[in-house]
C-alpha cells in the first residue's frame, strides 16, 4: 500500500478521501469523518460517510485530506 501523508490529523466533519484499496472501487471516495477510533493496537481509525450513504473505515493511511476547492 503506498501511503499516503499520514502525519495529518483528521477531526470529526473533515472532508476526507479514501483509497481505493480500502474500499475496492476504482476511484477515491471523498466522504466526511463520523467517528474517529483511537485503536491502542493499530493507532487511529477513520469512519466516513460518503454522498450515497455507504460507511468506510480502516486505519488512517487510507485517508487523506480532499484538497478540492469547490467554487
Amino acid at each position: 500500500m503506498k501511503k499516503e501523508n499520514t502525519k495529518e490529523t483528521f477531526k470529526v466533519g473533515d472532508i476526507v478521501e479514501v483509497s481505493p484499496e480500502l474500499t475496492l472501487l476504482k476511484e477515491w471516495i471523498s466522504g466526511i469523518v463520523i467517528k474517529i477510533f483511537k485503536n491502542p493496537f493499530i493507532g487511529d481509525e477513520i469512519a466516513i460517510k460518503d454522498d450515497q450513504g455507504r460507511i468506510f473505515f480502516g486505519i488512517k493511511d487510507y485517508f487523506r485530506i480532499n484538497r478540492t476547492i469547490i467554487s
